[in-house]
């Protein structure tokens, strides 16, 4: 800060040292004044504009220094009040900037909440029809037909699903209720949902569950289980996924693996990763690169550990590490 002080009042100084310059060079040439007593003056002149400079420092740079730690965060109150006019003019500016941009957010947040309201209720709506649906094609005589159509209602399901579940991500917090889970009945309920697309692309399950329940959220664990179902079966044919649960320590694992197509080594880092699809199969345009990113924010909050081990053409394993029941009980009881 002092460089910029100084630097700012470059031209002040030179003026100053100028005269002081001047006033010597004709005490040197006019032998009529002593030259011993003008640099004495020179001398004490230098001193006491140095101790002006340093007091003038302090004073006037508070409020630049105040500016300087301001954390942009719309709260003017950190602010250093204004010594001087100019300084007056600048805080003037930034606080009514700042209440124009606090007025533009809140309505950017209303605008957005009305917008998250609209889609949530659009997507109640449209589960209505979409529940008739299934049960007319429950109804058809067409195995062929059938199977084509409860594939594609699937889809729209498991999308409707996904994009509600991400509107509701914002408020995950609100929405926990944590208690110990039976893992059987939540993945057989999932497994049964995904039956008709496994049916046909051929996909049958092999499930041993040695730990048998979980401390966690049932919707949102079983949100996140969806996702590395229906991630495993969009990338298998014609194969087994394991579904296996064991203790290690203290913590309950929850293992997924399939045997489709696996994931590259360049992509493993990135298969989290918000709209990420594949380097390697770019031109699939059923994916949509959000089941993973959205599966692995629901797990934060629920302190899960999302592990991801593939090799490519032989197939992934995803691990889920749930917590330590203390840590879970610490995180609540704050």
């Amino acid at each position: 800060m002092i460089k910029a002080f100084l630097t700012e009042r470059r031209s002040w100084i030179a003026a100053f040292l100028f005269q002081q310059v001047l006033i010597l060079l004709i005490a040197f040439v006019d032998p009529s004044i002593s030259f011993e007593n003008v640099l004495y003056m020179v001398y004490l002149c230098v001193l006491f504009f140095m101790i002006f400079l340093w007091v003038r420092y302090r004073k006037e740079t508070a409020f630049y220094k105040s500016l300087k730690t301001w954390e942009n965060n719309l709260d003017v109150t950190a602010i250093s009040e204004p010594e001087t006019p100019f300084e007056s003019m600048i805080e003037r500016s930034i606080t009514g900037q700042t209440e124009h941009l606090k007025q533009t957010a809140d309505r950017h947040r209303l605008a957005l909440e009305n917008e998250k309201d609209e889609l949530m209720a659009w997507i109640h709506e449209v589960k209505t029809p979409l529940t008739a649906m299934h049960l007319i094609i429950d109804r058809m005589e067409d195995q062929a037909l059938k199977s084509q159509l409860s594939y594609e209602w699937l889809r729209i399901h498991l999308l409707l699903d996904q994009q509600l579940h991400q509107k509701r991500m914002s408020f995950i917090e609100n929405d926990l209720s944590v208690e110990f889970i039976q893992l059987q009945p939540l993945i057989f309920k999932e497994i049964k949902d995904l039956q008709s697309w496994c049916i046909q692309k051929g996909i049958g399950f092999d499930i041993q569950l040695e730990a048998e329940e979980v401390l966690s959220d049932a919707k949102w664990l079983a949100f996140i289980i969806r996702q590395l179902l229906t991630n495993a079966v969009k990338y298998s044919e014609a194969s087994e996924i394991e579904i296996k649960s064991f203790q290690k320590g203290e913590r309950t694992h929850l293992e997924v693996k399939d045997f489709g197509r696996g994931i590259d080594q360049k992509d493993v880092p990135r298969i989290f990763d918000k709209g990420f699809t594949s380097t390697t199969d770019h031109h699939d345009q059923a994916s949509t690169g959000m089941g993973l990113y959205l599966a692995k924010k629901a797990a934060a909050p629920l302190l899960i550990h999302i592990d991801v081990h593939s090799e490519f053409g032989a197939g992934t394993v995803f691990t889920l590490t749930f917590p330590k029941r203390n840590q879970f009980e610490r995180v609540i009881s704050v």
